[in-house]
């Protein structure tokens, strides 16, 4: 970025809008720039460094390094000040902050636009910096203004920072492994961020080390929670609270390490997603919310219903872009988007009930799917595969799509033992394989209430529930696998040639008969 700034500045670009929170650290970056003797002004004797100026609304036009209380008279004011920026002689560098506010009054607009007619033949560069980008940059403004993003520290950066703290508690040697656990757990966070949240770890165990990247992740569950859009899930459940699937498992716990720079070296890509559809209550969620656990990677839940906002035009298409970036600033990460075929059924052809909104929603997520380069992991789910739109389901969008199907006997026997131990200790007065046989056709989710529904029952009649009860709530309640015979029978048939099973009895039948 430091670069690509130095180079418009170099340019005479005479105005440019810098996209930051970190106004100390883009100062720095500025500053030297500044310093550069490609870009500095020439003088008689050699080049000497540009001036730099910083401008606020409460200490005006102060140089920078001096103190706030050095400013020049009467240039609190933006316009002021735009006008103390075009009688200068010399050239320079002028940097306002939070100018967003004032930039489509008529005055300031028209101030700027003078500034930028007299830079023509002088070497001045306004900075415009700010947190968020204008609701609106003026059309007067449009075709001179350069955007740039300042980006976040990256892993070198951020490892300055780890240094200075690890420097400071008695056992200063960290692992390889930790160190990189720890930097990554830190990548999204700002410079000063990364700070707080290294020393916190520091005050919560004493010392750094990889069992506090917890205590970091929590910094980035603030961020989540600020954006609004975006919803940080934590998890609990382990792959083992997960019945059957095995095919499924091992898929992923072979990727256990694929965003390490051990997997990078090797030659690996970073994984880009996976697809799971599936009869409902099979599981799809559960692995979502395991897999985050299993790869030690946050898991990030995108709510599209916060996405769609009517409020004004381009909004939602801007939330969008917010929560996307807001996921590839935290990243290594999972994004989960449950039900998809439900978030993005009216995007092929949305003209006529909401201007087009959710195809150009789903334009844009198709494109940074193919296009991002940030370990993001997209793992979405289905239930009504013919509802998804076909760009979907091409290869290069995921890199599998599995088929969660109705549990088999002896997966239903698993679900059973791990729903059974989660409520008692003592499961041994349970015969599964009964059990397994009466719920023939039920789903993970079904075996549960059927549980829940027995418990009920003799709880309140002020006993233990029994085998019987279980039998009884079972036999009472019509599986989706028959109230939806149709739909379920044809979305098997769909995946059987489409896509991968996740059960690996059905995986190992599939390869021999090929």
């Amino acid at each position: 970025m430091q670069e690509e700034l130095g180079i418009l500045i170099q340019a005479q670009y005479p105005l440019i809008y810098l996209l930051t929170s970190e106004e100390e650290r883009a100062e720095q970056t500025i500053a030297q720039i500044a310093q550069n003797p490609e870009i500095a002004q020439n003088q008689s004797q050699g080049k000497s460094p540009r001036r730099l100026f910083i401008w606020t609304v409460t200490h005006g036009m102060v140089e920078y390094g001096q103190a706030r209380n050095t400013n020049h008279h009467n240039t609190v004011s933006p316009e002021a000040a735009i006008q103390w920026v075009v009688h200068q002689r010399e050239p320079g560098i002028y940097v306002f902050k939070d100018l967003h506010p004032f930039i489509d009054s008529p005055p300031v607009t028209r101030s700027l636009r003078d500034a930028i007619a007299s830079f023509k033949t002088s070497q001045k560069t306004i900075i415009l910096m700010s947190p968020e980008a204008a609701q609106r940059i003026p059309v007067e403004l449009e075709k001179e203004v350069a955007v740039v993003d300042y980006p976040l520290p990256n892993i070198a950066e951020l490892d300055d920072v780890l240094s200075e703290q690890v420097n400071g508690q008695r056992n200063r040697q960290l692992t390889p492994e930790v160190r990189e656990k720890l930097l990554k757990a830190a990548l999204g966070l700002t410079r000063d961020e990364a700070q707080k949240v290294y020393r916190k770890a520091k005050v919560t165990a004493g010392r750094l080390s990889d069992g506090e990247v917890d205590v970091i992740l929590s910094e980035k569950k603030q961020l989540i929670r600020r954006n609004g859009i975006l919803e940080y899930m934590d998890v609990d459940d382990t792959i083992d609270s997960v019945g059957g699937l095995e095919e499924l498992k091992v898929w992923l716990q072979q990727r256990d390490n694929a965003f390490s720079e051990k997997a990078r070296e090797y030659g690996l890509p970073q994984p880009k997603g996976m697809l799971i559809l599936g009869v409902p209550g099979c599981g799809k969620s559960l692995i979502a919310k395991t897999t985050s656990r299993l790869w030690g990677l946050p898991l990030l839940r995108l709510d599209m219903g916060r996405v769609y906002d009517g409020s004004m035009v381009g909004r939602s298409e801007a939330n969008l872009r917010s929560a996307l970036k807001t996921a590839e600033s935290i990243s290594p990460a999972i994004l989960f988007i449950d039900e998809m075929d439900k978030a993005f059924a009216g995007g092929a052809g949305s003209a006529d009930s909401d201007g087009g909104t959710s195809s150009r929603i789903f334009g844009s997520f198709l494109t940074w799917m193919q296009e991002k380069t940030s370990p993001v992991f997209v793992l979405a789910t289905a239930n009504r595969v013919e509802r998804l739109p076909g760009e979907f389901l091409r290869k290069g969008r995921f890199d599998e799509i599995f088929f969660v199907d109705l549990p088999n006997a002896e997966e239903r026997k698993d679900i059973f033992r791990i729903h059974l131990s989660k409520r008692r200790h003592d499961i041994d007065r349970f015969d599964l394989d009964q059990l397994a046989s009466v719920c023939d056709g039920f789903s993970g989710a079904e075996i549960e209430q059927a549980i829940v529904a027995a418990m009920y029952e003799a709880f309140a009649q002020g006993r233990e529930f029994t085998q019987l009860d279980i039998i009884a709530s079972s036999r009472a309640t019509q599986p989706l696998s028959k109230t939806m015979h149709e739909q379920v029978t044809a979305l098997r048939d769909w995946a059987r040639q489409r896509a991968r099973p996740a059960a690996a009895s059905v995986a190992e039948y599939q390869r021999l008969e090929f």
